[in-house]
């Protein structure tokens, strides 16, 4: 956060992406995905949240509708991440109006492009848990969007507990969740989202998967790919949920696939190898699936083909 109260990191990859062009953010993102798919991706969830005003998240949104039109090798989820950060020469009660301004303005201008979920970031410094709930609120009635978002990351804010409250599918990071936000998550069957690269690069504490797994909390494991975590392959976040996550084999499987595709709202057809749903599937060039994780950082040797549909 020091780094982001002094105008960096968000606050410079927001600078970045008003300057660029359509067709170079759209250039960008066609090659993250062609990596990804190389590491056994097919189902991404995209996020906007480095334009913080209407004309670059517009920009971003339109960039990932078209890639979701015309890219048949991988199928995309939707977030609206316009809460990411608080625009600067703004306060946070400021920031929060304008982004329910933006997203009203966004469903009017632009009602074509279909946005799944609504996202803020829930922190110290950025938006409390009475702005967070209000933007979330606001964006899932405008877009008739579920809500996941990021929580209790960089300290304990009861976002676990305001999921409950607002009936969220899932919250992204929950380093710092108690055990009572364990219990409202567990009762609400809402996902916790956990970011192995992420608390790596950023030497966060390992939020309490353990703890989660026992209360029946359904975990999911996210590559959280972004500007601090250049990180495509989904099995090297599998391998760090296992080592710093105290996960078995098993349980970071499960956590990248049908409890994944649970959290995007995707379980009913992706996620799982079963009748009715899509074919989506890794081959392994290895004797047993398990060298998808234990072959740490050689996920496309490991990886023989990929098969979507």
């Amino acid at each position: 956060m020091d780094i982001h109260n002094k105008g960096g990191g968000i606050h410079y990859t927001v600078d970045e992406t008003r300057k660029a062009t359509f067709e170079q953010l759209l250039q960008s993102f066609e090659i993250r995905l062609r990596n990804m798919i190389k590491c056994g991706t097919t189902l991404v969830e995209c996020k906007t949240g480095y334009g913080l005003e209407f004309e670059t998240e517009l920009k971003m949104l339109r960039v990932i509708d078209h890639v979701k039109r015309n890219n048949r090798n991988v199928d995309l989820v939707v977030n609206f991440l316009g809460a990411h950060s608080v625009p600067k020469g703004m306060t946070a009660d400021e920031g929060a109006a304008a982004v329910i301004e933006m997203m009203q303005r966004i469903k009017s201008e632009a009602p074509e492009l279909g946005i799944d979920f609504v996202d803020v970031f829930c922190e110290k410094g950025v938006y409390d848990t009475k702005q967070s709930r209000e933007i979330l609120l606001r964006g899932s009635e405008i877009f008739d969007a579920r809500i996941g978002f990021h929580g209790d990351e960089l300290s304990s804010m009861g976002c676990a507990e305001l999921a409950k409250e607002i009936n969220a599918r899932s919250v992204s990071h929950l380093e710092f969740i108690t055990p009572s936000g364990i219990a409202s998550m567990a009762e609400a069957n809402s996902v916790a989202i956990v970011c192995p690269t992420t608390a790596y690069l950023l030497r966060l504490k390992s939020p309490p998967v353990r703890d989660m797994i026992d209360a029946a909390v359904p975990v999911a494991i996210a590559s959280d790919f972004n500007p601090n975590a250049h990180c495509y392959s989904l099995p090297m976040a599998m391998n760090l949920a296992v080592v710093n996550f105290r996960m078995s084999l098993n349980e970071a499987l499960i956590a990248s696939t049908i409890n994944a595709a649970f959290a995007l709202d995707r379980s009913a057809t992706h996620g799982s190898l079963e009748i009715g749903k899509f074919a989506d599937m890794i081959l392994v060039n290895a004797k047993d699936w398990r060298h998808l994780i234990y072959e740490f950082g050689d996920t496309q040797n490991v990886i023989k083909s990929v098969i979507k549909r």
